[in-house]
């Protein structure tokens, strides 16, 4: 098999290995996905790998219940280096205003590999929020969400954000979404990533 194929395939491995072992709270294999120079960017967080499952870890001792699915994968190579986007849906189960709701976003990882000891890393995962809703769990409620919070956030993860928000989390509010500025940015920094390693 050529190398090229290989290595694409041990990307997907390490994407779906992500997912797997964070959801299923496998900390000690969940640790080995990450470059030593990692970092998770996501709504309600942004640090290193090693903060990232510290913070996790203490969100689900309060109940903290955020899951996620994924779907295909595209992966740009550059040797050592590489780019995956991978579709998924990120699934949060919270209190908004006192009703239990399930919030569900979907967009793509957008993940920055490398190479190390024929070992795919990640170096960076970024992901792209394209469209979220919110549906409580309970039967026959209407949701009266407040609009002035709910205007704070970007179009693709305004209900996940509301759900963070109200549950205590400070959420960043310039990520990127399906088209912008802000994720053509994020295009360009995965082009200089495969051409030249800058991160």
């Amino acid at each position: 098999m050529e190398r090229a194929t290989l290595d694409k395939l041990a990307i997907r491995e390490a994407v779906q290995n992500w997912a797997v072992w964070r959801d299923a709270g496998d900390w000690e294999r969940f640790a080995t996905v990450w470059h030593p120079e990692g970092v998770m960017m996501a709504t309600w967080f942004q640090g290193t790998g090693d903060e990232f499952i510290r913070v996790t870890k203490e969100g689900w001792a309060r109940g903290v219940s955020i899951l996620h699915f994924l779907g295909g994968t595209s992966i740009d190579l550059a040797g050592t280096r590489a780019i995956a986007q991978t579709k998924m849906t990120i699934s949060q189960r919270g209190d908004v205003d006192g009703h239990r709701c399930d919030v569900v976003c979907t967009g793509r990882f957008y993940d920055f590999y490398e190479k190390v000891d024929d070992k795919w890393l990640l170096r960076l995962r970024q992901p792209i929020y394209e469209k979220d809703r919110v549906d409580p769990v309970e039967s026959g409620v209407k949701l009266n969400l407040e609009s002035e919070l709910l205007g704070q956030f970007p179009e693709g993860y305004r209900h996940l954000a509301y759900l963070q928000a109200k549950i205590g989390y400070k959420v960043k509010t310039d990520m990127p979404g399906l088209t912008g500025p802000v994720v053509d940015a994020l295009y360009e920094r995965g082009r200089r990533w495969l051409e030249n390693g800058e991160l």
